[in-house]
Parts: C-alpha cells; sequence; structure tokens
C-alpha cells in the first residue's frame, strides 16, 4: 500500500476503533445477518454509515427522555468521539461478528440501558430500557442508515431489500428490549410521524448538537472529511427534524453535498480497499 493510502486508511479505522475489534467468526457461525443480508450491504460503506450517524444522532437528541440520558449519564462534552467510536464498535459487532461477540455486546448494552435512568427538568421520569424510547432510538438509526445508503452509496437500492433491512434490524431491536419495532418502509414512516408530537428542541438539544457537529477532527488531516460528513449528515435529516434543528438552509445544498458524498466515498473505499 502507499504511504499516503495507508496513513489515510489508518486514520479512517481508528476514527471507529475498528483496529481494536475482532469481527472473525467461526466456521459455519455467520453471525446474527450474514453475508447475503441487507444489513450487510448496508452497514458496508464508511462514508454513508458516518453520514447517517449524524443524522441519527441528531434525530434521537430531538427526544427529550433519549436527551436526558445522553446530558445525565455522559461526559458527550469531553469524549463525543469515544461516544461515536463505542457506537461504531456495536453496529460493527452486531453486524459482522460472530454470534457470541454480538450476543455479549447485546447484553452488555442492555446492563448499561438498565442503570440509565433519572427524571426530566420538568419532572417526568425516563429510563433508556424503556421498549418505547428504545424503539424510537432504533427507528431514527435505522432510518438514518437507510437514508444515508440509497443517499450517497447506492441509490439504485432495491425497496424490497430495504425493507429486508428493516426487518432484519428490527430482531436486533427488539433483543434490546424494544417492542412493537418497525419491519418495513410504511411501517417506519408511521412510527416516526407518531412519534413527532413528543419531540422538540430545548437549550441542552442546542447545546448536544454543537458539540456534536463541531467536535475535533480526529487528526489534521482528517478535519475537511469530518466538516464534509458533518454537513452529509445534516442533509439527510428529514424536513422536519431539519426545521427543528435550524437548518432549513441546508436544503438548496443537498445536490452538491451528495455528489460531493460519493466522491468523497469512492476515494475512502480505495483507501481502504489497498
Amino acid at each position: 500500500m502507499l504511504p499516503v493510502r495507508r496513513q489515510i486508511a489508518d486514520q479512517i479505522r481508528d476514527v471507529v476503533g475498528s483496529d481494536r475489534i475482532d469481527l472473525s467468526r467461526p466456521p459455519g457461525d455467520d453471525g446474527l445477518f450474514g453475508p447475503g443480508s441487507a444489513t450487510w450491504a448496508v452497514h458496508g460503506d464508511f462514508t454513508a454509515m458516518m453520514a447517517g450517524g449524524i443524522a441519527s444522532l441528531l434525530i434521537q437528541m430531538l427526544h427529550p427522555a433519549a436527551l436526558a440520558g445522553v446530558w445525565d449519564h455522559s461526559d458527550f462534552r469531553r469524549d463525543m468521539a469515544g461516544r461515536l467510536r463505542r457506537t461504531a464498535g456495536f453496529i460493527s459487532v452486531t453486524t459482522y461478528g460472530s454470534t457470541e461477540a454480538a450476543e455479549r455486546m447485546i447484553a452488555r448494552v442492555r446492563a448499561v440501558h438498565t442503570r440509565v435512568k433519572g427524571s426530566l427538568p420538568d419532572g417526568t421520569p425516563y429510563a433508556a430500557d424503556d421498549p418505547h424510547l428504545l424503539t424510537f432510538v432504533h427507528a431514527a438509526e435505522v432510518d438514518s442508515f437507510l437514508r444515508a445508503h440509497r443517499t450517497y452509496r447506492d441509490p439504485a437500492f432495491p425497496d424490497a431489500r430495504a425493507d429486508q433491512y428493516l426487518a432484519e434490524m428490527a430482531t436486533l431491536a427488539r433483543r434490546l428490549g424494544a417492542q412493537d419495532v418497525p419491519e418495513d418502509r410504511q411501517q417506519l414512516a408511521r412510527f416516526l410521524a407518531s412519534v413527532r408530537t413528543e419531540l422538540r428542541v430545548d437549550a441542552r438539544t442546542r447545546v448536544v448538537a454543537r458539540t456534536l457537529l463541531n467536535q475535533p477532527a480526529p487528526s489534521p488531516a482528517l478535519a475537511p472529511v469530518s466538516k464534509w460528513l458533518t454537513q452529509a449528515g445534516i442533509a439527510l435529516l428529514p424536513d422536519w427534524a431539519a426545521r427543528l434543528h435550524g437548518f432549513d438552509a441546508t436544503s438548496a445544498m443537498r445536490p452538491a453535498i451528495r455528489l460531493g458524498t460519493r466522491q468523497l466515498g469512492g476515494a475512502i473505499r480505495w483507501a481502504l480497499a489497498g
């Protein structure tokens, strides 16, 4: 591998911690999904997944209970990169790892969720293991990842495969404790529409959003990539979510961001393939 290519690849892998994750599988063990799954296809592109991850977090923080869990139980101001790396590790292991490794990861996350609870500023109690909240967090995630894949990686991704992805990922959500999980695009759209009355933006939302969007790049060399992927994530937001965050002005930039992100994705795949 050329030195520049190797340097880019190493820095990208460090962003998600993939050099510290064991994704080996015993013979005959395809993990939770397997090579022919829609999940392997959707989760297989670094660029789309990073943009989708940004969009997912921006949507999730619109729910007061999801926001409170981050606000009360994480050091997001000083360790947003670590939070993103842990999320990427969970997705990597549950997607590509062995069945045993995936089940260990799921058990670990469920154990953490049991400790994440408290009260909203208005006194309403919240708990990270609430089944409805888990379904919302899951729905925001799969909607964003699927939207990113079809926007930045494979615009021709068939509807049937999109529904297959949602059905596959629903099994993971239920393992985490979610209930009434959407299993196709129509169910997902109905769920997200139904939950919008629960979503809002306040001063704490803006603080968390600024921290996410202005986090330092992992290295000076990746600063332009990091900045671009942040904009690509914002551009993925549904119009209603963009309006809540005050990102209305980004809609005119979406075609240019889409083209640039596809080009960036090609360059990153070239670096990682070496």
